[in-house]
């Protein structure tokens, strides 16, 4: 019997993950014709949750949980549960239930009958989600995949179940700054997309403020695209050919008209103006930069405080 592992990611969850065991065990009695492993990544958190996993694993023999030392991301403990992950399927899922378990059943069988290697989700409408949060995600994408070669999907959840070749394959990229999203987009194959409404938390508060996802949106630009630096290249360009031609413009006024070189407060505006570019370019830069400077550290990417003693 083939064997389908789940990753559930989790911090600080320990309202949402006893609701969510009980709608996964559902849909794997019903799907019984596979054998059921999840695995829980405790991130460092600060409530219940390890303990919670702690019980589940001792009641079931299909739960395991790895916890880690801290708070490494959820980026990291995708990683970790990937690596720890031993089914000839892989899920990913959220313990707050906005991913359905039950789409499971048809995300199986598309892999199983259609000949997929990967069926991911994604959100067809952001009901219920900030408005200003909305708009933000809907330009990111827009802008990801101008910039960008590696297409991500508007809307793209974490939520995808894949098989053990695309696992493998993304295992192969072990880079310290992950972007799942556009990681799963790089290493391509057959994928099917299924498309649901937007559906909100089954309990507990969301991680993810405005600020972290403005960070993460940068993460993402940064790991897939260098068109930002071009783009400081060009800017550079044009401000040194609008300086050659105003400094021409200006001793042909001097020439013709004396005196009208003076005037310290216009040549104030455009020093702050110029050096206002200059920095901003330089911003683009330390992005990169810091990024290289963190990869050649090679630090690990998460580290296991204590985990479940069955055997992966």
């Amino acid at each position: 019997m083939q064997k389908i592992s789940i990753i559930v990611p989790c911090f600080n969850e320990q309202e949402a993950l006893p609701h969510f065991y009980n709608a996964l065990t559902k849909v794997a009695s019903e799907m019984a014709y596979l054998d059921f492993e999840i695995v829980f990544i405790d991130d460092g958190s600060s409530d219940e949750t390890l303990k919670i996993a702690e019980a589940l694993s001792k009641s079931d023999a299909r739960v395991r949980y790895i916890s880690f030392s801290r708070n490494f991301g959820k980026e990291a403990a995708i990683f970790a549960g990937l690596e720890h992950s031993t089914g000839d399927f892989v899920a990913i899922m959220d313990a707050d239930l906005q991913d359905p378990p039950e789409l499971l059943k048809e995300m199986y069988s598309s892999i199983a009958n259609e000949g997929y290697d990967c069926v991911a989700t994604r959100r067809a409408t952001r009901k219920g989600e900030p408005a200003i949060r909305s708009f933000f995600a809907r330009r990111f994408y827009k802008l990801i995949n101008k910039i960008s070669k590696t297409e991500i999907v508007d809307g793209a959840r974490d939520f995808r179940l894949m098989t053990r070749q695309v696992v493998d394959a993304i295992l192969k990229l072990c880079e310290y700054n992950r972007f799942s999203k556009g990681i799963f987009g790089w290493v391509g194959f057959k994928t099917k997309w299924l498309q649901y409404d937007n559906i909100e938390r089954v309990a507990g508060k969301t991680k993810w403020s405005f600020g972290k996802l403005f960070l993460y949106s940068l993460e993402g630009i940064v790991a897939f695209s260098t068109a930002p630096l071009a783009i400081a290249t060009v800017i550079g360009f044009i401000f040194c050919a609008l300086s050659i031609l105003a400094v021409i413009f200006i001793v042909i006024r001097q020439i013709f008209w004396s005196g009208s070189a003076y005037g310290w407060p216009s040549l104030v505006c455009i020093m702050f103006f110029i050096g206002g570019i200059q920095i901003f370019c330089i911003g683009i830069v330390g992005q990169y930069l810091s990024k290289t400077y963190l990869e050649t550290k090679k630090r690990p990417i998460y580290i296991v405080r204590e985990k479940s003693e069955k055997e992966d």
